[in-house]
Formats: C-alpha cells, structure tokens, sequence
C-alpha cells in the first residue's frame, strides 16, 4: 500500500480555479514511476466516479464532465501529482480521494473537500 497525502482543497468560486496535489512521502522513486495515479471525487449521496488519471508512462483519461477544465499531471521526482481545476462548476463539489494502483494494489488518501460555491 502506498500512503498518499492530499492538499489543496477548499473553497472556490463558479467559474474560478482550484488545485490539488498528492504526494507519496513514503514511497521511493522507483516503485513510485510504476504506479497509475489518479483523482476520484465523491459527493454526497452519489458513488465515487474517477476523474482524471494518469498513467506510468504519462497517458490521460478524464471523465467527460471535467474535459478542456481539469489537467492531471505527474511530477515523479517529487512524487507528486497534481490536478489543476479551471472553470469550477457548483457540480464539481465533492470530496477528491488521490488512488495510485499498479496491478492487484490499490490505495487510496484520506480525501480533500472541494467546494464549490458564490
């Protein structure tokens, strides 16, 4: 399991703009490079949907409500990925949970609350 840690959420206002990251402190490079790593969301009384991945060699997929908004990207040397938000809509309100898998393992972070909201 990897341990994943979750910044960056918060408040953001319709229209406006937001960014997540998540770093793996305990994880070293080279396992790190191999993992698919990725953001889901959640909101309240719906199932937990993915919404932007990325994968080890740098390949994205994006759920299509988040198309030409959100941009995943990875910073191996950091250990870090990051999800820049433009154009926030008020749907866009959920809890972002960071998930990294490679293979039969999968793990996820505590989550960060995104609200969206004037």
């Amino acid at each position: 399991q990897v341990q994943l840690v979750e910044s960056g959420g918060g408040l953001g206002e319709p229209g406006g703009s937001l960014r997540l990251s998540c770093v793996a402190p305990r994880t070293i490079f080279s396992e790190y490079i191999q993992y698919a790593m990725g953001w889901y969301r959640q909101a309240p009384g719906e199932q937990r949907e993915l919404v932007a991945q990325i994968s080890s060699s740098g390949v994205t997929r994006y759920h299509d409500s988040v198309k030409e908004r959100f941009t995943i990207s990875r910073d191996n040397s950091r250990k870090t990925i990051r999800l820049q938000m433009n154009s926030l809509q008020r749907e866009d309100t959920a809890v972002y949970y960071c998930n990294a898998i490679r293979g039969t393992e999968n793990s996820w972070g505590q989550g960060t609350l995104v609200t969206v909201s004037s």
